[in-house]
């Protein structure tokens, strides 16, 4: 997480945004490699580590992004606002495959390849497994709110645009996560090492 976390805050200049709802292709194709990887990277923790999910949603918020730009006014940063088409698209997504699987069908895919003793990945795959399967049984509101502010870095502000709640309603969502993660990782306390 922390890596994603790191990810710089692509910037867009207000002519490419402008360009865009102009129809211009190219500075459309700009865009794109601005905030692709952004976008990826919420829907994969959105999506519970899903990889071919999260690339459907990539490429749906990016079509539906050439029809939409044109109602993005400024009143925002860009990134915020796309990020709120990001969660919308996500929450959508999940509705439907919840219709279609029980949540234990979704696994997550092996993403840790560092090189430290077998034991050592072993556990710290456990340890992240552990984690990721606790912030997926979060209620949506309230893994939302847990992702964009330490994922993505989001201050409660930019959280509370992208959700479409006050600043409160962030800090109370992010509270009661907090709690519901302490709860259901309790039994872990023993075996996280700082530093490690």
């Amino acid at each position: 997480m922390e890596q994603l976390a790191a990810m710089a805050e692509p910037k867009t200049d207000d002519r490419v945004i402008k360009a865009c709802q102009n129809g211009d292709r190219e500075a459309f194709r700009l865009l794109f490699e601005a905030y692709k990887d952004r976008v990826f990277s919420i829907a994969v923790y959105s999506l519970h580590g899903d990889h071919t999910a999260a690339s459907d949603v990539t490429q749906q918020i990016f079509l539906k992004l050439m029809t939409t730009i044109g109602q993005f006014r400024g009143e925002s940063q860009f990134s915020t606002w796309l990020h709120r088409l990001v969660v919308n698209s996500c929450i959508d997504e999940q509705r439907k495959r919840h219709r279609y699987l029980g949540l234990d069908d979704v696994t997550f895919k092996k993403e840790n390849r560092e090189r430290k003793p077998p034991e050592r990945r072993y556990e710290r795959r456990e340890l992240a497994e552990s984690v990721k399967d606790a912030v997926r049984q979060l209620k949506p509101n309230f893994r939302m709110a847990i992702l964009l502010k330490y994922v993505e870095g989001f201050s409660y502000e930019e959280i509370a645009e992208v959700l479409g709640c006050s600043t409160g309603t962030v800090a109370s969502r992010l509270n009661r996560g907090h709690k519901e993660l302490a709860r259901r990782l309790a039994h872990l306390r023993d075996q996280v090492v700082l530093g490690e």
